[in-house]
C-alpha cells in the first residue's frame, strides 16, 4: 500500500503536465482537468512535507508558502493581461480572499482539528502574535489605506504610493522570515510537552529523497498553475452565466492556490501539531501579501496594467472584524473549540455578502 501511494505521488506531477498539454490541444475537458488538479495538489503537499521534514521547523513551512505564492502572483498577472480593465481588481479580490480563507476558514478548521486532542490546544503565543501583527499592518496598508488617499481618485494608489507600499510589504515579509528562521526562531517552535509528538520525531528522509521531492514539488506546482489558468475561462463564464459578482473569480483562484497549504496545515492540526499548522497558515497569509503585491506592482508598472487595491465598505468591516477576532484567538497561546467555530462563522458571512452583496 505504501509503495502504491508513493508511486502515485511520483506520477501525479507528470500526469498533471500531460493534462496541461492535452488542454492546449483542446482534448481535456474542464471536469477532467479539475479532477487531476486535486490529485496534483495532494502530491505537492506530500512532497512539500517530505522536504519540510528534512530541513526542520520553521524552515520547512516557508517552502510551500513561498512556492505557492509565486504561482499565485503569476496566475494573477496572466489573467490581468487577458482583460486589463475588467481584471483591475483581481489582485485585490484574490489577496483579500486569501486572507479570509486563511484567517477564517483555514484557521477555524485547524483550531477545530486540534481541539480533538485536548480541551485547550496550545501553541507558542509570541510567534503567532508577531505574525498576526505583521499581517494586520500589511493588509491595512494594502487593502484599506488606498480608499483614503487623495492623490488619485478612486480606491487606488498613485505610482509613488504604490511603489512605497509594495517595497515595504516585501521588506516586512523578509524581516518576518529573518525573525522566524534566524533572529527568534524559538518563537515559532513548539515548547514543553508539545515536543513529545511522535510524528514530529519520526526518522527524517534521506538527502536524496528530499531533493527528489523538492524537484517533484516544483514540477507539481508548475502543473497546478497552468491547469488553474486553463480553468479560469470556464470559471469566469460560469460566474457570468449565473450573474454572480466577479469577486467569486478571486475567491476561486485563492482557493485553488491555497489548497496545498490548507491540506498540509489541517493535517498538521489533526496530528496534534498546532504550532506547525499556525506557521503554515499565518506564513502563507504573510507571503500572499508580502510577495504577491510587489510582483503585481512591478507587472503593473512594466506592462501598464491598472491596479485597484482598495476594499469596499463591507470588505473593510469584515477585515477589521477578522483581525480583531484573530488577535483574541491567538492572544493567550491556547485556544478552544469555540474559537474555531467563530472563525468559520466569519468565513460563512464573507461568502454570503460576496454572493449576495
Amino acid at each position: 500500500m505504501e509503495s502504491t501511494f508513493r508511486g502515485a505521488n511520483l506520477a501525479a506531477p507528470f500526469i498533471g503536465w500531460a493534462v496541461v498539454l492535452l488542454g492546449w490541444a483542446g482534448l481535456a475537458s474542464p471536469l477532467v482537468t479539475a479532477a487531476i488538479l486535486v490529485g496534483v495538489v495532494l502530491s505537492a503537499v506530500h512532497h512539500a512535507e517530505v522536504v519540510a521534514h528534512r530541513v526542520g521547523e520553521p524552515f520547512g513551512t516557508l517552502i510551500l508558502a513561498v512556492a505557492v505564492t509565486v504561482i499565485e502572483a503569476g496566475l494573477i498577472v496572466s489573467l490581468m493581461l487577458v482583460n486589463r480593465e475588467a481584471e483591475s481588481t483581481l489582485a485585490r479580490d484574490t489577496v483579500f480572499a486569501a486572507g479570509m480563507i486563511i484567517l477564517n476558514f483555514l484557521l477555524g478548521c485547524c483550531l477545530l482539528a486540534a481541539a480533538r486532542h485536548q480541551r485547550h490546544a496550545r501553541f507558542t503565543r509570541t510567534g503567532a502574535t508577531a505574525a498576526l501583527s505583521t499581517l494586520a499592518a500589511l493588509m491595512v496598508l494594502t487593502l484599506v489605506l488606498p480608499n483614503y488617499t487623495t492623490s488619485v481618485s478612486g480606491p487606488i494608489y498613485s505610482y509613488p504610493q504604490l511603489a512605497f507600499v509594495a517595497g515595504f510589504s516585501l521588506l516586512l515579509y523578509l524581516t518576518f522570515v529573518f525573525v522566524q528562521t534566524v533572529g527568534n526562531r524559538d518563537y515559532f517552535l513548539p515548547k514543553g510537552d508539545l515536543l513529545a509528538d511522535v510524528d514530529a520525531h519520526a526518522e527524517p528522509p534521506t538527502t536524496a529523497r528530499a531533493w527528489q521531492s523538492f524537484w517533484l514539488l516544483v514540477v507539481a506546482l508548475g502543473a497546478v498553475v497552468l491547469m488553474a489558468k486553463s480553468l479560469s475561462k470556464p470559471l469566469e463564464a460560469a460566474v457570468e452565466a449565473i450573474n454572480a459578482p466577479r469577486a467569486l473569480v478571486g475567491i476561486a483562484i485563492a482557493a485553488i492556490v491555497l489548497l496545498p497549504e490548507s491540506v498540509a496545515a489541517i493535517r498538521a492540526a489533526r496530528a496534534n501539531r498546532l504550532q506547525t499548522s499556525l506557521n503554515l497558515a499565518l506564513g502563507s497569509a504573510l507571503a500572499t501579501i508580502g510577495l504577491t503585491i510587489p510582483v503585481v506592482t512591478v507587472a503593473s508598472f512594466m506592462l501598464g496594467l491598472p491596479l485597484a487595491l482598495g476594499l469596499d465598505q463591507k470588505g473593510v468591516v469584515l477585515l477589521a472584524l477578522t483581525l480583531f477576532v484573530s488577535a483574541l484567538s491567538l492572544a493567550r497561546g491556547r485556544t478552544t473549540l469555540l474559537h474555531g467555530a467563530v472563525h468559520l462563522v466569519l468565513f460563512a458571512a464573507y461568502l454570503l455578502v460576496t454572493v449576495l452583496p
